[in-house]
C-alpha cells in the first residue's frame, strides 16, 4: 500500500485494510493535534487509490474491514467517494464494512439523501471528533464548530443508517474548566447517543501550540488523580441507549471498557477505586499516542 506522511485509524480499526485516500487533516487547526503539522491537505489521485485497492484485492483476502484514511476523509467530494466505495465494493466483496473519520463540517457538506447513498455503497461507520462538550473549550483549541453543530450532524450520521463513534479528550479543558468540560462531555455524548465513544486522555505534543501554552504557563494540564476525576464525572453524565464507553487507548491511565447502561455502576465503582489507591494506574513509561 502506498502510504504517505501520517497515517491515523481509530484503535478498533487495527485489523483492518488501511485505504488512504487523503493526505493529511483539511482543517489542521487544533492546537493539541500535532498529528498532520506541515502536512499539506489534498486528496489522492485516482491511479494510486485503484492500485492500492488492487493490491489489497490480492493480498488482504482475510481482512473483512476497511478503513479510509485521511485527517477526514468524508470531506471528499460525494462522486470521488462513491466511486472509491464502488471500486471497493467490486474488487474486496468480502469486505463487510467501510469506515471514514468524518468531521462535522465534513458531514455538513453533505445531504441527507447523499448520508443515504453512500451507506447503501458500503459506509457502515462514521469517527467523529467531539472532543469536548463545552463551547468555551473547543473555542480555545480552535476545534471547528461548537456542540450544538457536532450533535446536529452526528444525529444525521445516525439518521443516515451509518454507526456512530465519538471520540473525547480528558484533560482538554486544562485545570481550569475540568470539571466543566467532563460534565458537559458528558451531557452532549447523551444527546449525541452514538454506539461508540472513546475516551483519550490529553498527551501534549511538542509541535503542537497547546503545548506551547502549556510551557508559558498559560495551561495547566491535569495530573493523573485530575484526569481520573474528570473520567468519572463524564461517565457518570453519559448516558447511551445501548453502547460501549472505551476509555482503554494507550494515553489512559485506567483503562475501561464499559457497556452502557448496563456497566456503568461498576465501572464508577473501578474509577473510585483507582482514585482511593486501590486500582494500579498505568505507568507514564508506557503511555503513549
Amino acid at each position: 500500500m502506498q502510504h504517505e506522511g501520517t497515517i491515523i485509524r481509530p484503535p478498533n480499526e487495527g485489523s483492518s485494510i488501511l485505504l488512504q485516500v487523503a493526505v493529511g487533516c483539511s482543517h489542521n487547526k487544533c492546537t493539541f493535534c500535532g498529528a498532520y503539522k506541515g502536512e499539506r491537505f489534498r486528496i489522492k489521485d485516482r491511479e494510486t487509490v485503484s492500485q492500492d485497492i488492487a493490491y489489497a484485492a490480492r493480498h488482504c483476502r482475510d481482512q473483512r474491514r476497511l478503513f479510509l484514511c485521511g485527517g477526514d476523509a468524508l470531506v471528499l467530494p460525494q462522486a470521488r467517494l462513491q466511486e472509491i466505495l464502488g471500486e471497493i465494493r467490486g474488487q474486496l466483496p468480502w469486505v463487510t464494512r467501510v469506515g471514514a473519520y468524518g468531521s462535522a463540517k465534513a458531514v455538513g457538506l453533505k445531504s441527507d439523501s447523499q448520508l443515504m447513498e453512500l451507506r447503501d455503497a458500503g459506509m457502515g461507520i462514521v469517527y467523529m471528533g467531539l472532543e469536548s462538550g463545552d463551547d468555551e473549550t473547543l473555542a480555545r483549541v480552535c476545534k471547528h464548530g461548537n456542540s450544538e453543530a457536532i450533535i446536529h450532524q452526528g444525529l444525521r450520521i445516525k439518521q443516515a443508517g451509518m454507526r456512530l463513534s465519538v471520540t473525547v479528550l480528558l484533560g482538554l479543558g486544562g485545570v481550569e474548566r475540568s470539571s466543566i468540560h467532563a460534565r458537559a462531555t458528558g451531557q452532549v455524548l447523551t444527546r449525541m447517543d452514538p454506539q461508540h465513544v472513546g475516551a483519550l486522555t490529553l498527551m501534549l505534543m511538542e509541535n503542537t501550540p497547546l503545548h506551547a501554552q502549556w510551557q508559558r504557563g498559560d495551561f495547566e494540564l491535569p495530573d493523573a488523580q485530575g484526569m481520573l476525576t474528570e473520567l468519572r464525572t463524564m461517565l457518570e453524565c453519559t448516558t447511551l441507549t445501548r453502547g460501549l464507553f472505551l476509555a482503554n487507548h494507550a494515553s489512559n491511565y485506567l483503562p475501561l471498557k464499559v457497556r452502557l447502561p448496563s456497566g456503568k455502576q461498576a465501572a464508577l465503582e473501578q474509577i473510585d477505586r483507582a482514585l482511593a489507591g486501590h486500582e494500579p494506574l498505568k505507568d507514564e513509561r508506557f503511555r503513549a499516542l
